[in-house]
């Protein structure tokens, strides 16, 4: 697959995403749309990775829980080696170590490397664990030849490295492998990627193993300045590592937080600059006056039924549109974003014309032009 210029990278996802389920090359769990996208041929892409010389010295490999890396999970704990897999967005901890009972099986050691097999046979690994991981294998939904990655869309792996970065459990030469389809290996225009986006040294395919000899630098550690109140508020380990980088003296001023000058997280940089539309620093509270409100709203209508908050803002995100406060009615397929001042909600609504969310594409309206 191919992909032009000046695209975003959700319309990348999307393009891959549908090609998947068209092309019939989408296996269990469909559909595809907003996850890593598990293939046919997934397992036989997996087993390739015995070849690299990179995982026959590892020790301790880390797996992302994505179906289409089941295979690698088997074979890691096949291989006897100490297998490490992220908590589900990272609610409970950052690893749990896979640990199958004694005289396990070859058929036990295939259920350990399910999604069922990682809750039923771990244990969770501390921060103050000494863990050295050797390996990364992460999933993507796409990825280039240069080694640069787009992920679902949540940020999950990129987080998951920068926090094994905070806890000394990663260095800068630690490889990083992904398992992906064929087509799933496209052009990613570099204007896209971002300092904050992890790389790839390694990308499996049924038909091709790549070394991509990237030389773009891994991220060196968090970037707090492109995380949020939210995220610290869902993951409690990302507060515990966040209050010892504060003792330990770094700058650990999120992105939203009152006062902040630091700029709003994008995952998307334009090959041209685009000006901001909003305020993204200071209080989130309600603007002052009622024809000011209105003057500062923009609607956006015609939401996909199944549309969750975090996906329009991440488009948000992804289109320096983010708002100072996003009030959601999904049951009308509808959001109501409040901006600083008109000026800054006509930009918005400007830079929002044309968006799309699944098959939809948004009704965006200034003011009290409500959609109907």
């Amino acid at each position: 697959m191919e992909t032009q210029e000046g695209v975003s990278k959700q319309s990348i996802r999307e393009r891959i995403w549908d090609y998947m389920e068209s092309h019939d090359i989408a296996d269990f769990p469909r559909p595809v749309h907003h996850r890593i996208p598990n293939f046919k041929g997934s397992y036989l892409a997996g087993q390739s990775i015995r070849d690299l010389e990179v995982f026959a010295g590892t020790q301790e490999v880390k797996v992302d829980p994505d179906k289409p890396l089941e295979g690698v999970r088997f074979l890691a704990l096949q291989s006897k080696k100490t297998l490490l897999v992220p908590t589900p967005r990272l609610r409970t901890g950052l690893f749990n170590k896979i640990t199958p009972p004694p005289g396990a099986t070859k058929d036990i050691l295939r259920k350990c490397a399910t999604s069922q097999g990682v809750r039923n046979f771990s244990v969770p690994v501390g921060l103050d664990s000494s863990v050295l991981v050797d390996l990364v294998v992460v999933g993507s939904v796409a990825v280039s030849e240069k080694g640069w990655r787009i992920g679902k869309g949540e940020g999950y792996a990129d987080l998951e490295y920068a926090m094994m970065v905070s806890m000394g459990a990663v260095h800068e030469g630690t490889p990083v492998v992904t398992i992906v389809h064929d087509c799933q290996v496209v052009d990613i225009p570099e204007a896209l990627v971002e300092d904050h986006d992890l790389t790839v040294d390694y990308i499996l395919t049924p038909t091709r193993v790549i070394t991509t000899g990237c030389a773009r630098p891994k991220p060196t550690g968090i970037m707090w300045s492109k995380v949020s109140f939210e995220m610290l508020t869902k993951i409690p380990v990302l507060r515990t590592l966040r209050e010892r980088e504060k003792r330990a003296g770094k700058d650990v001023t999120l992105w939203d937080e009152p006062g902040s000058q630091q700029p709003a997280p994008s995952t998307v940089r334009r090959p041209q600059d685009r000006p901001q539309a909003g305020s993204r620093g200071g209080s989130h509270s309600p603007l002052q006056g009622t024809d000011t409100q209105l003057a500062a709203t923009v609607y956006v209508g015609n939401l996909p039924y199944n549309t969750r908050v975090r996906e329009l803002k991440r488009a948000l995100q992804e289109l320096g549109a983010v708002p100072l406060r996003l009030t959601w009615q999904g049951p009308q397929h509808r959001a109501v974003l409040h901006y600083t001042d008109s000026a800054a909600a006509q930009q918005a609504a400007s830079l929002l014309q044309g968006l799309r969310l699944g098959a939809n594409a948004l009704r965006v309206s200034l003011g009290q032009q409500r959609d109907k």
